[in-house]
């Protein structure tokens, strides 16, 4: 190699080292794995149709979507064909198709495109569908469930699994209701129905009740969808004791719930109570058990039967790792993100004293410190594993955590990689139409994240970083 091209090679290497000196540190790692980039217009954002857009696409039926008490609002089916979101002021189910290449997403005419509490919107019709707040779907996508806090009600939908079309069943199939509602069953423990889930072998639904300070249990039918509760004590496990309910520890005001991986154990949040719960399913009946050695709960202070925690106070969203050895809780007023492992048989949980073992605003002790977390809502963990994602009401944006692959602990992306929000916080990605931000969801992917944001009656679509 000649003197002139030596110095020529070595001033390109000066140069792009220099380059690669001055680009901040935020900057690289935006482009890490775990980080979120919305979607640029009208793709990364979809408001209510009755609103001005502004950069965001229109909906129907998206008024508070997610609301404060709504932290499972989105959901999106299995086969990865269409996205769920509970509107809870449009009385609505909005349902859109979703790209699965570009992970955009759009919404059909008429009734394809929503159902609702009454006809309007040009959405199908749904009784008992007054203020919904959480979905969930069966494992086998053939229908939609939804909670509705002002009916204290779970409406059962049987889905289209070529479009996406919601049906509701007929008569009291459709609808099981805590509240004398015409034409839906009854059922008990139900009161202010917030949040439900579905068993990994579908075989059982379970209603977690704000006001109600309770867990119903439901049979399905397979081949319907259809619900039933057990007449028994094994249909309810409530705090105070109630007519036909098995009585629990700390069950005040049911707000979170997740199932995990192998069916054995249903993980409850309870905001008044301050508490993580930890119920034995039976795999045979579905029925709930919770012990009394301590082993069933967690608490913020001394209760009898229970374990003391940390960093629980409100808690709020449950969230359980892809292989089942973690959960993580949201907790709003504690402004944290708690992780507890599960080991053992019948997954028990432990809490970790490790300090990457919960995240929290302005970092509280014995936490790492957490930035965009103030009263955080949802929670997803990605099917990777290496990211939980909390979303935070009062923050308006997106928490990314770094989770440990060993401990499972979590620690919060450095830079702007680390949240998105749509207000004027350091070291934070700019985001839109996300105030309220309270439901979160990860295509099984990894490659996109789903929010609900209230106060701008928007849902927000975010690529995610699957590689760096």
């Amino acid at each position: 190699m000649s003197r002139t091209h030596g110095r020529s090679a070595l001033v390109l290497a000066a140069t792009v080292t220099l380059a690669a000196l001055l680009v901040p540190a935020s900057a690289n790692a935006a482009l890490s794995r775990g980080s979120l980039t919305q979607l640029p217009g009208a793709k990364g954002c979809l408001v209510d149709s009755a609103q001005r857009s502004g950069r965001c696409g229109v909906a129907r039926a998206l008024k508070e979507p997610g609301p404060f008490m709504g932290s499972r609002a989105i959901q999106i089916s299995p086969d990865g064909r269409n996205v769920y979101v509970a509107s809870s002021k449009s009385n609505a189910i909005a349902i859109f198709k979703r790209d699965q290449r570009h992970g955009t997403l759009k919404q059909a005419p008429g009734s394809k495109g929503c159902a609702a509490a009454r006809r309007s919107f040009g959405c199908a019709r749904a009784i008992g569908l007054d203020g919904p707040n959480s979905i969930a779907i069966s494992p086998d996508g053939g229908n939609v469930y939804a909670t509705a806090r002002d009916s204290s009600s779970v409406v059962t939908f049987r889905r289209n699994r070529g479009n996406g079309a919601l049906t509701q069943l007929p008569a009291a199939a459709g609808c099981v209701a805590g509240v004398p509602i015409p034409a839906c069953g009854t059922g008990r423990a139900m009161a202010g129905a917030d949040v439900v889930t579905v068993s990994p072998d579908g075989r059982n639904v379970y209603v977690g009740a704000f006001f109600g300070n309770a867990v119903a249990t439901f049979d399905r039918d397979p081949a319907t969808g259809e619900l039933t509760q057990p007449a028994d004590e094994t249909g309810c496990l409530t705090a105070a004791p109630e007519a036909n309910c098995a009585t629990g520890l700390a069950l005040n005001s049911v707000e979170g719930m997740a199932v995990s991986g192998d069916g054995a154990n249903v993980y409850v949040a309870s905001a008044t109570s301050n508490a993580v719960l930890n119920l034995v399913r039976d795999s045979t009946t579905g029925a709930l058990s919770q012990a009394a050695d301590g082993s069933g709960c967690f608490v913020d202070a001394a209760l009898e039967g229970c374990m003391t925690g940390r960093e629980i106070s409100g808690a709020n969203a449950v969230a359980v790792s892809p292989r089942g050895g973690d959960v993580y809780v949201t907790s709003l007023i504690s402004g944290s993100v708690t992780q507890f492992s599960s080991s053992g048989s019948p997954g028990l949980l432990s809490q970790p004293t490790i300090k990457s073992g919960c995240v929290a605003w302005l970092g509280a002790s014995g936490c790492t410190p957490g930035r965009s977390l103030r009263a955080p809502e949802g929670i997803a963990v990605s099917p990777d594993g290496t990211n939980v994602y909390a979303a935070a009401y009062s923050s308006g944006g997106i928490a990314v955590l770094e989770r440990g692959p060993k401990t499972g602990g979590v620690v919060q992306k450095f830079g702007t990689g680390g949240c998105v929000t749509t207000q004027s916080i350091a070291n934070c990605a700019t985001g839109r139409a996300m105030d309220g931000l309270s439901s979160i969801a990860i295509s099984r992917d990894g490659r996109f994240v789903y929010s609900t944001a209230a106060k701008s009656n928007a849902v927000n679509v975010f690529r995610r970083a699957t590689r760096g």
